[in-house]
């Protein structure tokens, strides 16, 4: 099996080019679209959705993810070994998934090498169809990737910053996603049980409660989202608009253990 998940959008020819160019190298492969609309050039959005799907994935998966601002650039296209594989721009994409495959080992692709396979040239500005597509292709055809790329120190690939900061009373966290309901998920897990949250550049204090419907339509609270992350909604409305949040915007956040 391969996930997809890219920022082409649905109005182009890239996801269908993509896809056909690896049912031409493996035509056997099972593709699943995870999502073609992560926000253009979002690789912390990207990162997001990759681990959420790794995390419920089967062993030997293929995850293929291409939010790839720096195309045609100096910037590497990686393979990742471990339980599953996963087949990236080296720009920080694989930082969210990486915690959930135990990774092995790390290989960088060689575009002459993979051109061999496919058999086209590859263009400077289209990577999806050309590198990662066909290399996840083969993977799951079960060519080794020493193949058509060279392994590479794990600790060399590139990964974001996105681990919460506390200071004295604060965490200092940051929108790492914001779904279409509008619900605000933060870089923040394994936190203990709370009765509510303060957010004092927004002169707020909102519940802390397991599910939308428990405050009235319109109102704001906290909750554990269903990827674990702290999550801040507006039961029946967009906490992304309300608070005027969006991906990699910093927001400090206060524990309170009496509301």
């Amino acid at each position: 099996m391969i996930t997809l998940t890219t920022d082409f959008g649905l109005k182009g020819p890239y996801v269908g080019e993509m896809k056909v160019a690896m049912l031409r190298v493996n035509p056997n492969a099972k593709l699943v679209d995870v999502t073609h609309a992560v926000t253009r050039h979002s690789i912390v959005e990207g990162s997001f959705v990759m681990e959420q799907v790794v995390k419920y994935s089967p062993e030997g998966t293929v995850h293929v993810g291409v939010i790839d601002p720096g195309v045609g650039t100096e910037r590497r296209a990686v393979i990742v070994e471990g339980e599953q594989w996963l087949v990236v721009p080296d720009n920080g994409l694989a930082t969210l998934p990486m915690k959930h495959i135990k990774p092995r080992r790390a290989w960088e692709i060689d575009l002459e090498r993979i051109r061999r396979f496919t058999g086209w040239k590859i263009s400077s500005t289209f990577h999806g169809r050309d590198v990662f597509g066909p290399a996840g292709a083969l993977i799951e055809k079960g060519v080794s990737p020493e193949e058509f790329a060279e392994e590479v120190p794990l600790d060399s690939l590139v990964r974001l910053d996105l681990k919460p900061r506390k200071e004295k009373d604060l965490w200092l966290l940051k929108v790492i996603y914001v779904d279409d309901f509008g619900n605000v998920i933060l870089n923040l897990e394994d936190y203990e049980r709370l009765n509510a949250v303060e957010l004092p550049d927004f002169r707020l204090r909102i519940p802390y409660l397991d599910t939308y419907g428990q405050v009235k339509p319109g109102e704001l609270l906290a909750l554990p989202g269903s990827h674990d992350y702290l999550e801040i909604a507006v039961n029946q409305g967009s906490a992304s608009e309300r608070l005027g949040l969006k991906v990699g915007d910093e927001v400090r956040v206060r524990f309170v253990q009496k509301f």
